[in-house]
């Protein structure tokens, strides 16, 4: 066997063979959330599942401007670094607490088989947070109900969704706060429900929230003051004065 192993693709022949289909029959045939489901499944997904991937590209591409992940594209963008530099930055600003608990959420989904009850006891006796719950905006995530809505009508909202909402209510009932599903848990679930691998769940925020990251790095370029820093006023000393040598 050759050192380097794929089932991915090949240039065979003179054709580029994607999971074994042709790429000229795919290309006008497939939408990019059928090419999402391809490449990270090896499937083509079901004309209800298209629609539910589809949906969460779009919840994902974009929320705000003062999230981290913009702020670093912008600021590596103001200090005349090219687009995919720019990017790039953006991109490496997510992580745990920006984007990456869908991966976290949807491995508890996939390994954990507990009841919900069990599973937020046991996340609360050791101090830990369950990922995919809370918002520092919403106290209800209007995308997670949008998003379960079109999974109900396409025949996708299965166990893991329902198992997530009890999730939600056990924090709620055992902690005495509303910590609502966000679009990151919902996401953990419909994509659990799919069939995805949770070590494929964090690729469902970070490539659509770089289309999001492309328009403000561009927006940047075009209308955004060079070298951005912060004011004066935002940045507090709190370290010691007048040490001698």
């Amino acid at each position: 066997m050759a050192e380097w192993n794929t089932k991915i693709s090949v240039h065979k022949d003179g054709k580029s063979i994607i999971r074994g289909y042709e790429l000229e029959e795919l290309v006008g045939k497939i939408s990019f959330a059928s090419m999402v489901s391809l490449l990270l499944k090896s499937s083509l997904p079901t004309p209800g599942e298209e629609k539910v991937i589809n949906a969460i590209l779009v919840s994902s591409a974009e929320h705000r401007l003062n999230v981290s992940s913009i702020v670093a594209a912008r600021s590596i963008a103001s200090t005349g670094n090219s687009l995919n530099a720019s990017i790039a930055g953006g991109v490496l600003a997510l992580g745990e607490l920006h984007g990456g608990a869908i991966e976290g959420l949807a491995r508890i989904l996939q390994e954990n088989t507990e009841e919900a009850s069990e599973i937020v006891s046991s996340y609360k006796a050791n101090k830990k947070r369950i990922p995919g719950f809370g918002h520092k905006v919403y106290s209800t995530d209007p995308r997670t109900q949008k998003l379960f809505e079109i999974a109900k009508s396409e025949g996708v909202f299965g166990k893991n969704c329902e198992k997530a909402l009890k999730i939600e209510s056990e924090l709620e009932k055992q902690s005495g706060k509303k910590l609502c599903l966000n679009v990151d848990g919902a996401i953990a679930a419909l994509i659990t429900d799919m069939g995805f691998s949770w070590r494929t769940a964090n690729a469902f925020f970070i490539v659509p929230r770089t289309l999001g990251i492309s328009a403000h790095v561009v927006e940047e370029f075009e209308s955004g003051k060079p070298v951005r820093v912060l004011r004066e006023e935002e940045v507090e000393y709190s370290g010691e004065l007048n040490k001698k040598l």
